[in-house]
């Protein structure tokens, strides 16, 4: 149920951002978790974890530095973006 939940709010974030913008995983644990001081953050792995397989599924990107990075190896803060179709 939370995996689903999770998927939902990130690719609603992602789209509501628009194309060449980011957003910080963080704003998907905050608006599950409520700004109710730190609790968000323990959900954090769990959105990397998902953000990851809809990177290897396609349906967004991991960033760095302003660069998109392979999903399956990138450490430290990382942004998620919309999949550009050209």
């Amino acid at each position: 149920m939370l995996e689903n939940q999770i998927e939902v709010i990130l690719l609603r974030l992602i789209s509501e951002r628009g194309l060449d913008k980011t957003i910080c995983p963080s704003e998907a644990a905050i608006e599950i978790a409520g700004k109710q001081g730190e609790a968000w953050g323990a959900l954090m792995p769990q959105i990397r974890k998902i953000a990851v397989r809809l990177a290897n599924e396609g349906k967004i990107i991991v960033t760095r530095k302003g660069k998109q990075v392979d999903p399956d190896d990138f450490k430290g803060v990382y942004r998620l973006g919309m999949t550009r179709i050209d």
